[in-house]
């Protein structure tokens, strides 16, 4: 769940690089000060409610340390909650009639660990999952955890080029997808940039554009040169292969990688944020616990999750917190669907609905939304892009969800770090992101004066603790560009905090556009339109929409002598790009608003675009 990724750096707060000089030093005297002056004493209020203070005046925070950071990996969990409620309903997948019990999920991530291990992975190799929400989607996800292999997290929209660059840069060894998913055939994208699969051996593939790809499963159809899952996890069933499994679990870390996670920051390349078990079970548990689901009964605690399991709020804040407690995850649709949304609250009862504010705007607009019985809801996640105060309001006044919260994170930080307690105010759900996680520590840092902000001012948000990442897959620069020496993790992300401690995100990475939750990055997009034949230049800003926060508009400026439409452009991109970044709007400009030095000026670009399109 990349939320509000951006990637300022330090360069733009001090004149100094991220070393002991400049704003570094300057930070560490004012917060060590900011520890030493008095702070007013909890009441038994805050305590239970572990809510600490910022410091000394200054926009510094730690979170709670009551809750005990875990040790144990995904796949320990799985075998803790399957013994502890063998019989508890564990996930329900509604598209595919599917219902398992946390004693048959074990079963059938074990026999799927051993399967993989069976079939030539090891420890540390890379499995890319590209497809949508699904039963094969979620048993991958924790047999991989179980048998140490390293889930690789694919947006189900990618086409060749996008899926070509996420495999070669971890070096996927095996890839798992459907054959289709409605217009998407995966199969046939997967040719384009693997002709050699059609006439390959199954598990003996040998790519020359995917050197490191030598597995390929499909998840429902028999296909050349493939294994069919089925086979994958009846072979895993043997004892032999299963004491495999067991032998290979002895050697298993909290601290060895789990997940890769594509994020990018303003500069529009894509990097694999690496997260560890570490990340991902104590960040599920300290969700869950302010949750409050190990107050809750069985029945309390089933979980509508419409949010793609490829993105952190998915894997983590869905599959994860309901394995570490226990709870029911039901997956209402392959992708998103409000109706399909409304449809599982009313047939399973379902308590806590997940999504991005797009996601509920779909939800609470819904033509026939009164005719659904959603009496069982009462709480909610809303996360992924910002919350305008006035959709929470509308939430929890509408769907009577009371116990909803708002949760920030970045998928560098696992991913939240920031939500509500379920018992704030209407006021404080709308107006923040809610306070700070356990375990973990935020500051915000002046961008004018690279020191620690006063409280109720804004600056640069940072985030150090046992959240951050392990870093970006194979780019130890680029990790080192986001996280200091001194571990902080700095997100990009413009934020104030109050002297209650909540935080409240005032602005972004200009460069990056959220469109209902999805991250998009307009330097690839830039790039990709200079592949047209016809097009000099293109600048991709985002614009204001009421429905989905952003919409993408692209900036063209056509070579001399060409002629095109907005429609030809559009045309261009299908099947080249995923579908949710094929630009709304296209506008021919001969010219863009440039900086003395010759930059273009997005800023001033944004504001044109809205202007010419009336918005």
């Amino acid at each position: 769940m990349a939320v509000y990724v951006g990637m300022l750096r330090l360069g733009r707060l001090c004149a100094g690089s991220r070393g002991a000089l400049g704003a570094r030093a300057v930070l560490f005297r004012t917060w060590q000060e900011a520890k030493l002056q008095s702070v007013r004493p909890l009441s038994s209020r805050e305590v239970d409610r572990t809510s600490p203070l910022p410091i000394g005046g200054l926009s510094y925070i730690r979170g709670c340390t009551k809750i005990r950071l875990g040790n144990k990996t995904v796949g320990r969990c799985l075998d803790a909650t399957a013994q502890s409620v063998p019989d508890q309903q564990a996930l329900v997948v509604l598209h595919e009639n599917i219902r398992l019990t946390f004693a048959q999920l074990k079963e059938e991530v074990d026999k799927a660990a051993s399967g993989l291990l069976s079939i030539g992975l090891c420890k540390g190799d890379r499995l890319a999952m590209w497809g949508p929400n699904s039963y094969a989607w979620v048993l991958m996800q924790l047999a991989t955890a179980q048998a140490g292999i390293i889930l690789v997290s694919v947006n189900p929209a990618y086409q060749a080029m996008e899926l070509e660059y996420v495999l070669r840069k971890v070096g996927c060894k095996a890839l798992v997808f459907p054959k289709q998913f409605k217009t998407q055939q995966y199969y046939d994208i997967l040719k384009q940039i693997c002709p050699e699969l059609e006439n390959a051996q199954p598990g003996a593939l040998k790519s020359q554009r995917l050197p490191d790809l030598t597995t390929v499963i499909s998840v429902d159809a028999p296909l050349p040169g493939t294994l069919l899952l089925d086979e994958v996890v009846a072979a895993g069933s043997t004892e032999q292969h299963l004491d495999r499994l067991r032998y290979t679990q002895q050697f298993l870390s909290c601290h060895d990688p789990i997940n890769i996670q594509f994020t990018s920051g303003t500069t529009g390349s894509p990097k694999g944020a690496t997260l560890s078990h570490y990340n991902i079970v104590n960040n599920a548990n300290m969700i869950g616990e302010r949750l409050r689901l190990h107050l809750k009964t069985p029945e309390e605690a089933r979980v509508i999750l419409p949010s793609p399991l490829y993105h952190c709020l998915g894997s983590v804040g869905g599959t994860m917190v309901c394995i570490m407690h226990g709870a029911t995850l039901i997956l209402s649709s392959p992708i998103f669907n409000g109706k399909k949304a409304l449809e599982a609250i009313s047939r399973e009862r379902g308590t806590i609905l997940y999504g991005t504010p797009t996601m509920f705007v779909d939800i609470l607009n819904q033509p026939d939304f009164s005719s659904y019985d959603i009496s069982s809801v009462h709480g909610g996640v809303i996360a992924g892009s910002p919350v305008p105060p006035e959709l929470s309001r509308a939430i929890i006044n509408k769907m009577n969800m009371k116990e909803l919260v708002v949760a920030y994170g970045t998928t560098e930080n696992s991913p939240v770090t920031f939500m509500n307690f379920p018992d704030d105010t209407v006021e404080q759900k709308s107006e923040s992101v809610g306070r700070i996680m356990p375990h973990t520590e935020a500051r915000i840092v002046s961008t004018e004066a690279g020191t620690l902000a006063a409280l109720n001012t804004p600056g640069e948000l940072c985030i150090r603790g046992y959240c951050v990442m392990l870093g970006y897959w194979g780019e130890p620069q680029k990790t080192e560009e986001v996280v200091d020496q001194d571990k902080w993790y700095w997100t990009g992300d413009i934020a104030t905090m109050d002297e209650q401690g909540f935080c409240k995100i005032v602005g972004r990475s200009k460069d990056m556009i959220i469109r209902g939750g999805e991250n998009i990055y307009p330097a690839e997009l830039e790039d990709f339109f200079h592949t047209h034949p016809q097009v000099q230049e293109a600048q991709v800003v985002g614009v204001k929409d009421s429905r989905m926060g952003e919409e993408i508009c692209a900036c063209i400026r056509l070579k001399n002598g060409e002629k095109t439409t907005a429609e030809e452009i559009k045309a261009f991109c299908k099947g080249k790009i995923a579908h949710f970044k094929i630009p709304r709007y296209v506008v021919f400009v001969t010219n863009y608003p440039l900086t003395v030095s010759g930059k273009v000026q997005k800023f001033k670009l944004r504001e044109q675009m809205e202007q010419h399109l009336n918005l």
